[in-house]
């Protein structure tokens, strides 16, 4: 069966599957839904672990092998089996499928491992191991999700924070929950008078926000113009290749274009910003020319050629010349 994060901790609670599966992006939400299911089969006598890691030339029948071993110390163990999401071939399909068909007494599998794509949770072995156990998917927490993800973990912390530092705190942490759970470990640790304010959150907190370029994507899509130049700048600060945002940027126009499948969250917005860019085709023309400068035929910053055309088209109408108008098409060649 599959169950979502937050409900299994009282899942735990009612007893152990043989078999569990956490899949996903968010190192800090898998690493803490699997301590979770380790501490709760500790407390069920699993008092032995064995972790492999599933690297070039791995053989799956010794999962078999493993689980079959009789242990000299312990009565029950836990292999905690971890492979990168794009190693489960056909061998390992036809494993997992024995393995979860099979009984395995006194031995709990854990699977931990990265996004399964779409194709992988409707595979013969994903079907399986959901059948026989327990799969945990954790899905990135985006923009959206943040608010009710921060507020969740500050009041399990003990911590108020009023409106203005809360939105101090989420836009210096976003898009990436290690630093936020570490910044709220040290607001408790500063014993700050509550509920804290936004002054004193700026001294303690660092801006430690991480992006990707499907944030920003989704910014210009929702047309925030601050959003946009704020994960912009932070992309450039990381040294994000630009090319790869103009790929990215690029692929969803023209799935937008054709009506391809988008996430739920952004297939609105995406089609709100058709409206306000009055066609798709005008915006790829645009692109190719920061593609042009990129490769150095054609003059100017790639990077503010890219904040520029992004910002005309958000919601609050900017005072920005078009790429033609600003540059004129100038090309080396011509100069």
């Amino acid at each position: 069966m599959q169950v979502k994060p937050e409900a299994l901790r009282a899942r735990l609670e009612n007893g152990l599957s043989p078999i569990y599966l956490v899949s996903g992006d968010e190192t800090l939400l898998v690493e803490e839904a699997c301590d979770a299911i380790l501490a709760a089969a500790r407390r069920q006598g699993y008092s032995e672990r064995r972790v492999v890691h599933v690297e070039s030339g791995f053989n799956w029948g010794e999962l078999i092998a493993e689980a079959a071993s009789q242990s000299l110390f312990a009565e029950r163990k836990v292999i905690d089996l971890r492979p990168p999401a794009n190693k489960f071939d056909r061998k390992a399909s036809d494993i997992l499928r024995e393995y979860a068909a099979a009984q395995h007494e006194d031995v709990l599998l854990l699977i931990r491992t990265g996004r399964l794509e779409g194709r992988q949770r409707s595979s013969a072995w994903f079907k399986a191991l959901d059948k026989a156990g327990t799969i945990v998917l954790i899905w990135p927490v985006g923009v959206r999700e943040l608010p009710r993800w921060l507020a969740a973990r500050l009041r399990d912390a003990g911590l108020e924070l009023n409106r203005d530092a809360f939105a101090y705190l989420a836009e210096r942490v976003e898009g990436n929950l290690l630093a936020a759970v570490q910044e709220i470990e040290k607001l408790k640790l500063l014993d700050l008078r509550q509920p804290i304010d936004a002054r004193s959150i700026a001294a303690a907190v660092e801006d430690t926000a991480h992006y990707d370029a499907y944030e920003l994507i989704d910014a210009a899509f929702a047309g925030d113009a601050k959003r946009v130049q704020r994960v912009q700048r932070t992309l450039r600060e990381e040294g994000i290749a630009i090319m790869a945002l103009l790929g990215a940027f690029a692929s969803q126009l023209r799935r937008l274009e054709s009506g391809g499948w988008m996430p739920a969250h952004r297939r609105s917005a995406a089609a709100d910003f058709k409206r306000r860019i009055g066609g798709v085709e005008s915006m790829l023309a645009e692109l190719a020319i920061i593609d042009q400068q990129v490769k150095g035929t054609l003059l100017g910053d790639p990077w503010l050629s890219l904040e520029r055309l992004l910002l005309r088209h958000c919601k609050a109408k900017m005072p920005v010349a078009s790429l033609e108008d600003e540059w004129g098409l100038l090309r080396r060649s011509d100069l």
